[in-house]
């Protein structure tokens, strides 16, 4: 009998809070491990044995916990199944993608019904005849995890670069296929990032490796079409350990551009397309604190900046003659405006900004006049699709809100005409009339107001009631968008409110909301986020004794945070591949991001710094206290947050927790960062999470 046959004779039947006391989770031992920091502070892991990926008695635990989290949850299976299905029950099984230009083609993705990956496809401007470039379910078949990047065609249109990744890492393998002949040419780069750019001679590509101990990308590579790769030319490498390096070839395809960013500075290198030979010149020197980004435009480059700017600004400054102090203003920076991208067309310019929390698309013609789009909706999501052609009055976006799906929308920047292409269609009796959106701004401790977007179904009564499920990620200036989920309908159908915390540390108010949720004031973060939760609790919108929460990555830091501040506030909580030992991390510079990520959280060779993570890493800060129920979800291969550190986490949490509430741990053993890689297989993790908040909130 395995593992999970004897944990079931072990359980009979299950309590309403999902565990039995007679029910042992696996013994987790305790090593007693030091770790010295460089100021001489001593802290003991004793789970620090782990981080041994390829020792047995590692992946035997992590089985036995899926073992244990299977069995504990054997009570939602049934319901799992039907979220399941009615989740995939909500998805045109056979869709595509609405087509995109770019140069004689049109390019699209399509869905077979019953596949879980999707068809590459093109076709000729003017004609239907259809060219599969690449049939990617048959190219996954075998695989447990398969993840194909499909790049850039040469400029010719003829040879098309692609990217494998079979184990979920990131690290892929870089090929080519001759579009015309259907042929993979022998060309064969192994341990790439995946990211590329062609010369235009339609034989050089550029591409970039990364660090085999860290993953770091840092050096950029010449390979011509034909060649042995052992002789493919080093171009250009990244030795600062807190930078990373990439290539991309300008909308206008005359250069060839490498980047390199890292929290608080950029530098650019510029190649010549058509002379793909050169060496790379420097657009402008790096200096820290000095952020932007460049495209080619004309007889100018356009750049967006923080120079003296801390919601960016718009400057040009010429071909050849791109140094700092030729920089020119063409936007001025403002307050309560952030600049968010640029999309360059030949006679048009379009900025995307984000004001009031919420992103806005503003277009300025050869006459140098402005105009905004109006989206109408309080709270919404929209962004710039695939905009591949330049001399063009058509500007592509995508608008949705938490309650309107994802639409496709061509855009006449001349007689400003929108055209709507394509609603995503939702299967199953969708209505969007059935939904109510709101945006709130809650009050902080220090008396900020955080903008909170949610929905909810119209019958839900404000009367604190209904159960509730926040959200919230908050790190690296990443806004949260109000955007639509119709995974999330499986909730709110079914009574739940789903709320979005648009925390500080993301940069929904500008710049500013970022600066003041990172670093030594990365605690702002936490606090929004609980006083968030009070909010709605105030309002009514949420019953006290159902309110949930969740977040994913650094969104798992902010989850594990809030675990130890406020035990008492959630019935539960879903922590999804969460960053949670925060300092042995920063300290171990052999760990991928962690150099690149000292602007970000601190250096801990900083004694300040050091300390001021330690008291907010949720690991480090579990204590004696009655922890709400938790779902915590890991991957093996995961290249962003290693798995051993929600596994550490949970061991941890089991160990001084002194409640009976379930502690779960769920390793995908055959993903990475971003979960399974097949449309539908990710549901199930997903219907498991559902029908965990369910069973506790009593809403099956």
């Amino acid at each position: 009998m395995n593992s999970a046959g004897r944990l079931l004779l072990m359980l009979g039947s299950l309590a309403p809070c999902l565990l039995m006391a007679d029910l042992k989770p696996p013994h987790a031992k305790r090593i007693s491990h030091k770790i010295e920091a460089p100021h001489g502070h001593i802290r003991d892991d004793p789970y620090y044995w782990m981080k041994k990926r390829d020792d047995p008695a590692v992946i035997s635990y992590l089985e036995a916990e899926n073992d244990y989290t299977k069995t504990v949850l054997k009570k939602t299976e049934a319901l799992q199944n039907v979220l399941f299905e009615e989740i995939v029950g909500r998805i045109v099984q056979d869709d595509s993608t609405v087509p995109y230009r770019e140069k004689n083609y049109e390019y699209y993705r399509r869905y077979r019904k019953g596949d879980s990956y999707p068809l590459s496809c093109r076709r000729k401007v003017g004609t239907k005849k259809e060219e599969i470039m690449f049939d990617i379910p048959a190219l996954a078949r075998g695989h447990e995890f398969f993840s194909l990047r499909t790049g850039e065609r040469s400029s010719n249109e003829k040879i098309v670069a692609f990217s494998t990744d079979v184990q979920g890492r990131r690290i892929y393998t870089l090929q080519f296929k001759n579009l015309e002949t259907g042929e993979i040419l022998p060309d064969k780069i192994e341990k790439v990032t995946g990211n590329h750019a062609w010369a235009n001679d339609n034989k050089t590509v550029f591409y970039t490796r990364q660090d085999p101990r860290t993953l770091r990308s840092h050096r950029v590579y010449r390979h011509v079409l034909g060649s042995p790769v052992q002789d493919d030319e080093l171009v250009f490498e990244e030795k600062d350990e807190t930078y990373r390096c990439y290539v991309y070839k300008t909308k206008s395809e005359r250069f060839i551009v490498i980047g390199c960013s890292q929290t608080l500075s950029d530098e650019f290198l510029l190649i010549e397309a058509d002379q793909p030979g050169l060496k790379p010149r420097v657009f402008s020197p790096r200096r820290r604190n000095l952020e932007h980004s460049i495209d080619h435009w004309g007889d100018q480059f356009l750049v967006r900046t923080n120079k003296e700017a801390p919601n960016f600004r718009l400057m040009t400054t010429p071909v050849g003659n791109t140094a700092e102090k030729n920089w020119k203003e063409v936007i001025p920076t403002r307050d309560d405006v952030y600049l968010s991208s640029v999309e360059v067309f030949r006679d048009y310019l379009v900025v995307v900004e984000r004001r009031d929390a919420l992103n806005r698309i503003r277009i300025r013609n050869t006459e140098g006049q402005w105009h905004e789009i109006d989206f109408g909706e309080p709270a919404y999501s929209v962004s710039l699709g695939v905009n591949a052609e330049m001399d063009t009055e058509t500007l592509r976006f995508s608008f949705e809100s938490m309650r309107t799906p994802d639409s496709s929308f061509d855009y006449n920047m001349s007689t400003r005409k929108k055209t709507l292409l394509k609603e995503e269609k939702v299967l199953g009796g969708f209505d969007r009339n059935d939904y109510r959106t709101e945006r709130l701004d809650a009050t902080a401790r220090d008396g900020t107001k955080i903008p909170i977007s949610l929905v909810y179904h119209k019958r839900v009564k404000q009367d604190g009631s209904a159960p509730l499920y926040l959200y919230g990620y908050g790190s690296y200036g990443a806004s949260m968008s109000a955007s639509f989920r119709s995974t999330m309908l499986s909730l709110v159908d079914r009574g739940f409110i789903y709320a979005i915390a648009h925390v500080r540390g993301g940069q929904e108010h500008g710049r500013h909301w970022y600066e003041d949720g990172k670093l030594m004031k990365k605690k702002n973060t936490f606090t929004d986020f609980i006083d968030c939760a009070e909010y709605l609790v105030k309002k009514r919108y949420a019953d006290p004794e159902r309110l949930f929460a969740g977040g994913g990555s650094a969104g798992g830091l902010l989850i594990g945070a809030v675990a130890n501040m406020r035990p008492d506030l959630f019935r539960g909580l879903i922590a999804d591949v969460p960053f949670v030992d925060v300092v042995t991390t920063m300290l171990d510079d052999s760990i991928p991001l962690t150099t690149f990520e000292y602007d970000e959280w601190g250096n801990p060779a900083d004694e300040e710094a050091y300390h001021y993570m330690l008291s907010y890493s949720p690991y480090d800060n579990v204590a004696p206290v009655d922890y709400p129920a938790l779902l915590i979800l890991a991957g093996l291969h995961d290249s962003q947050v290693q798995y051993w550190e929600p596994a550490k986490w949970t061991a941890r949490l089991r160990h001084r927790s002194t409640g009976s509430n379930p502690i779960l741990l769920k390793t995908d053993m055959t993903s990475g960062h971003g979960g399974a890689s097949g449309r539908f297989d990710r549901y199930r993790d997903t219907a498991l999470e559902h029908a965990f908040l369910l069973n506790l909130a009593g809403s099956e």
